[in-house]
């Protein structure tokens, strides 16, 4: 299953040369990992209550196509095999039918005290 989760580029997100700044297509992909999150029903709020929060652990990233102010674009949000510690996402950065950005990110949740914590269960029975 593929999440999708629209975005427009406003000005704010953009360089001095009108493209969009590279960092800001993080924010792009972390804003719709945390709407995946919350349609599967996971209340990251809750979650932290109960003292686990998840983290980035790694990130690769391919910078394609520049986009550019008012661009709609679309994220695709589309979980890969993982470990019952480790979830790994691939989230690619549409305009249309063109690719701008691909990342793969892996994901793990771990305690407020930092150590390494297994998935919540949710999220698990969800992999492929």
């Amino acid at each position: 299953m593929t999440h999708r989760f629209p975005i427009r580029v406003y000005y704010e997100d953009t360089d001095l040369a009108g493209i969009v700044y590279y960092a800001n297509y993080l924010k792009f992909i972390e804003r719709a990992r945390s709407e995946w999150v919350r349609e599967l029903g996971i209340d990251q709020v809750q979650m932290k209550a109960d003292g686990l929060v998840f983290a980035v652990r790694r990130v690769e990233a391919d910078y394609l196509v520049p986009a550019k102010y008012d661009d709609e674009l679309v994220v695709h949000t589309t979980m890969q095999p993982g470990s019952g510690a480790r979830l790994v996402v691939k989230q690619d950065v549409m305009r249309g039918d063109t690719l701008l950005f691909s990342a793969l990110v892996t994901i793990i949740s771990m305690t407020l005290d930092g150590a390494v914590s297994r998935l919540p269960a949710v999220i698990r029975r969800s992999m492929p």
